[in-house]
């Protein structure tokens, strides 16, 4: 192996983001080279010069919504997951109809016109369980989209219903599904799958979960979680995956990535990875991502700060007020913003801050609109209830 000197190494480094912020796509091989750089201000000036090319506009963007989690039963055994519960754990719960509506009215009475409808893979629901739940959702609130059922859930319902997976995408279409979450991708590498899940979709399904559905003229969102079992390498080959996806179909919306949270995991001995690690994973993420229009920063599990400097790192978007989330809280990360919070980063910065939805299109008018000063975590949480059967 040939031995290169720190100064030949700075100088590829720089050739390379030139090249990125040129618009040139990144091999596998030079994303990992960035992805293994320490010169954090580097690949924030690369990746915040890329995200200018992409949105000149004077404003970056936010969304108000909340995510229900319908239920927590699980038949996966996931070991970084400190939300789920086994079928017969008497921890589990599924909400009743009336708890979802009700939780719904108080997202649209703050502004939100969306909701991200999430749960464990329950392995006693058959696929008209969810057609009802959506089509109650729609019929009380038609103009709620409903971002719903990440690709492990999907997959689970095609071997609960015996169905093909674009038959049972077209149901759920039909019954007032509007997106899909890019939930449960973690990494896309099986190897990290296999070590740290059991009973879960693998890597090619969870793909093609996203691939039928974009051909069905839909859109979805992608995630990566990071910082735990995996090699940097096994990061880009996770980005990788994506962007060749995205090159075929060009169906996500965005992508966000997140730092494992261990705590009250099964995985609570794993060493926490740091603001550095996610910074440098997002800019290099923008970086490589060349068909991505989108990034959003991920201050549930970064807090404020680090969320807004995530603005300077390749993201263009604050995310999502959240009114409610119930996964990153159990792992012991709680972070709570409020309207003002959001905006006041996004304005701190020199942009405007303006409200969009889960596609992307402005909502509010273009003056921006006033802050409500909500924080997630003045509503109160309702209690979680026994399973329904």
């Amino acid at each position: 192996m040939i031995a290169h000197s720190s100064e030949y190494d700075s100088l590829a480094t720089s050739d390379l983001l030139d090249k990125a912020v040129a618009g040139e796509r990144l091999t596998p091989e030079e994303g990992l080279k960035l992805l293994e750089c320490s010169d954090l201000a580097a690949l924030g000036r690369a990746a915040d010069a890329v995200t200018r090319k992409l949105h000149p506009e004077p404003y970056r963007t936010y969304n108000i919504d909340r995510n229900i989690n319908y239920t927590n039963v699980c038949t996966a055994v996931c070991d970084f997951c400190a939300f789920y519960r086994g079928p017969q754990s008497t921890e589990g719960y599924v909400l009743p109809i009336e708890v979802i509506l009700e939780k719904i009215k108080e997202t649209v009475a703050l502004g939100g016109d969306q909701i991200l409808l999430q749960g464990g893979l329950h392995p006693k629901f058959p696929l008209e369980w969810y057609e009802d739940l959506l089509r109650e959702i729609k019929s009380n609130y038609p103009q709620v989209n409903i971002h719903g059922f990440s690709p492990p859930e999907i997959y689970h319902f095609t071997k609960i219903s015996k169905l093909p997976l674009q038959t049972v995408l077209e149901r759920l279409r039909e019954a007032g599904l509007g997106s899909l979450p890019g939930g449960g991708a973690e990494i896309l590498v099986d190897r990290v799958r296999k070590e740290i899940t059991r009973g879960k979709v693998l890597s090619e399904d969870w793909l093609e979960v996203n691939r039928v559905w974009h051909q069905m003229g839909g859109r979805s969102t992608a995630t990566m979680m990071f910082g735990h079992v995996e090699t940097l390498a096994e990061r880009i080959e996770h980005l990788e995956r994506l962007r060749e996806l995205q090159d075929e179909t060009g169906g996500f919306t965005a992508f966000i990535c997140w730092t494992f949270q261990p705590e009250n995991t099964d995985m609570a001995e794993t060493r926490k990875v740091g603001s550095f690690d996610y910074l440098r994973t997002n800019a290099v993420a923008r970086l490589y991502l060349d068909n991505f229009n989108n990034l959003q920063s991920s201050w549930v599990t970064q807090g404020l700060k680090i969320g807004q400097l995530a603005l300077l790192y390749g993201a263009n978007d604050m995310g999502s007020l959240m009114i409610e989330e119930n996964v990153v809280s159990e792992a012991g990360t709680v972070h709570h913003l409020s309207l003002d919070d959001i905006r006041g980063a996004i304005a701190e910065l020199g942009y405007q801050p303006r409200r969009r939805n889960v596609f992307y299109d402005l909502v509010d008018d273009s003056m921006g609109e006033e802050s409500e000063g909500i924080r997630a975590s003045d509503q109160s949480p309702l209690p979680k209830l026994p399973i329904v059967r």
